[in-house]
């Protein structure tokens, strides 16, 4: 058996997590205009100085600091009444048929991302992937983020869970696909036969030249509405997907190239 493993940020969606959402958790009451300019920042130094280890370190404490508190439900119940709006406009065409491709050739398809499970596992369903791999946030006995991760699916992590999920479904990595563009990634493309650089940083692009990797430049954000078939308990299965905006420190994870889908 094969598998494709794609990153999220900035390989299925066109924006990072957490700067897509900031209006709608400012009208909802969780966000201050501070935080929001913060957010934005983050998200310029995300953009255009790529993923660096540290540097995420430093926005991801901070965003735990900012949502610690928060009302797991509450979040829901912004993003629920936004996700239309904020998500459907911003997740990449080439994506979505790269995921046809996929399971066209009877792979099985996952999401891998450091936001945490209560995103990326609705997300994942909405998509019509397999299963993910996501960060696990602690919530206390009355529904609130603590401010700490469970499991943070980051870096060498994401290729261990990989690993882990291929032994016990079966799958062959060596002939199996991966997607990301940070180099903080690279043990997650590493882990797989095909791995594949999707607008990749300054680093992983020098790196996938350097070892003859596939590189792909995902430039079309479209709405899913119209073009494919979202579930009819869609709305009901995104209810945690704010989460992933406030959690995980979301910042933190065209053809081109030899390789092929077939």
């Amino acid at each position: 058996m094969e598998a494709a493993f794609f990153d999220l940020d900035k390989t299925v969606i066109a924006k990072a997590s957490m700067a897509a959402f900031t209006r709608p958790l400012h009208r909802g009451g969780l966000l201050s205009r501070p935080a929001i300019i913060r957010a934005l920042y983050a998200q310029l130094v995300y953009l255009h100085l790529g993923a660096g280890e540290e540097r995420l370190a430093k926005i991801r404490e901070s965003v735990l600091a900012l949502t610690r508190g928060w009302e797991q439900e509450r979040v829901s119940q912004v993003v629920r009444e936004a996700l239309e709006d904020i998500v459907e406009p911003i997740i990449y065409d080439e994506a979505l048929e790269l995921l046809e491709a996929h399971r066209a050739a009877g792979r099985r398809t996952y999401l891998v991302s450091a936001s945490p499970e209560e995103i990326v596992a609705p997300l994942g369903r909405y998509l019509g992937v397999d299963d993910v791999i996501a960060s696990r946030p602690r919530v206390d006995a009355e529904g609130r983020y603590t401010g700490e991760m469970a499991f943070y699916a980051y870096g060498p992590y994401k290729a261990q869970e990989m690993a882990r999920i291929a032994a016990e479904q079966g799958i062959d990595l060596s002939r199996s696909y991966a997607y990301s563009d940070s180099y903080t990634d690279l043990p997650m493309l590493e882990a797989v036969g095909h791995p594949v650089a999707v607008n990749p940083d300054r680093v992983l692009a020098r790196l996938a030249k350097e070892r003859g990797w596939e590189v792909r430049r995902f430039e079309r954000p479209v709405t899913m509405r119209g073009r494919v078939s979202a579930p009819p308990s869609a709305a009901a299965a995104v209810a945690g997907l704010a989460a992933a905006a406030v959690t995980a420190g979301v910042l933190s994870w065209r053809l081109g190239g030899r390789r092929r889908v077939g």
